[in-house]
């Protein structure tokens, strides 16, 4: 008996390694281990043996067992990896093969240049240790604007910069504030993150606007935080994406949810100042609004102002990007134009 187990376990061992597929190996499996098996057909005939010899020959049948069932685990994930292997050499596709793609008469464009103003900012926010917060394209009127202490008598809850939906109860998002609301409902202060993302409003289409555009949203919360903090973080900013110094100015702004709230403006980088259609010939550019977050705002995210304060700013990310790459209308950015894309490619 000991004999013919050791000439399955010869026949299991030569034919294991040469199954080539999973269907296979089932039926492989059971010819061995299955309850009509060699194996288990030798293990009926232990009747008939001796109490030493089935001692000794129910030991050797499940040492046999348990390399033949370890010997099938190890072939079946060969198995798999081989098949994973041959599907990504077949369909394996090359993206750094720039110069066969235009010998196809395919078009590589790169990265969109929004994309990588957008990248930036969050690689220098996360360099300051922000995190990067997300948020809904479809909003409530609660987020987009009651908790972002926006009456309702506000002018930006006119139709004519708003998109609602028929309920009249959901819109899509006209900024990123939203996610300074999600975000204070999300986490405890002190904290500090930015969400960028795209928003939508009713606007008459020229060079420096867009009904479609990206936004980003900054807040910080903690203690003792004051205006020179703001406005030395967000001359910072400004310098790190543009690499050099940049002149801003700051003026009173009115938002619902900051108090005191400002603009801040930058020289045109397309002009120099002198003056021109994205500048709207006065030679400063409306780089973003900011202030100290209103307490209003702080508690309807469930934050008490008698023991927190801090800032909020937003900026244009499209306005970056054509003072970034000196584009001198918003309109190309969203017009789907590969060989415009194209100037932009890093690769």
């Amino acid at each position: 008996m000991l004999q013919k187990l050791e000439e399955v376990k010869k026949e299991f061992d030569s034919g294991v390694g040469l199954v080539g597929s999973m269907p296979d190996m089932a039926q492989f499996k059971a010819d061995f281990l299955g309850k009509k098996g060699k194996l288990n057909a030798l293990m009926g005939g232990m009747r008939d043996l001796s109490v030493e010899e089935k001692k000794s020959f129910g030991a050797r049948a499940n040492e046999v067992k348990q390399e033949m069932t370890d010997a099938i685990d190890k072939r079946s994930q060969d198995i798999e990896l081989e098949a994973i292997n041959a599907k990504l050499a077949k369909n394996k596709l090359d993206i750094s093969w720039t110069d066969k793609i235009k010998d196809l008469g395919q078009q590589a464009a790169g990265l969109h240049p929004l994309t990588q103003v957008t990248r930036e900012l969050e690689d220098i926010f996360l360099s300051m240790g922000f995190d990067i917060l997300d948020g809904p394209h479809i909003e409530d009127e609660y987020h987009n604007f009651e908790a972002l202490n926006i009456p309702e008598s506000h002018p930006a809850r006119d139709m004519q910069d708003t998109f609602w939906f028929k309920d009249k109860k959901h819109l899509l998002r006209t900024h990123t504030s939203n996610i300074q609301i999600r975000g204070m409902e999300q986490k405890k202060p002190p904290f500090k993150f930015v969400g960028p993302g795209k928003v939508f409003r009713c606007e008459t289409l020229d060079a420096s606007h867009e009904a479609a555009f990206h936004q980003l949203e900054g807040m910080m919360v903690g203690k003792d935080i004051a205006v020179p903090h703001m406005i030395h973080f967000l001359r910072t900013l400004l310098s790190e994406i543009f690499k050099r110094e940049i002149k801003v100015r700051l003026r009173p702004g009115f938002f619902p949810f900051v108090e005191p709230g400002f603009e801040l403006d930058y020289e045109c980088l397309l002009c120099g100042g002198k003056g021109c259609s994205v500048c709207k010939q006065v030679g400063w550019v409306e780089g973003l609004g900011c202030g100290m977050v209103h307490p209003n705002v702080l508690s309807g995210g469930g934050i008490d102002p008698n023991k927190w304060n801090g800032f909020a700013f937003g900026l244009g990310i499209d306005r970056l990007a054509m003072m970034r790459y000196h584009i001198d209308d918003v309109r190309h950015l969203h017009s789907g134009n590969l060989q415009f894309s194209e100037q932009f490619k890093t690769y």
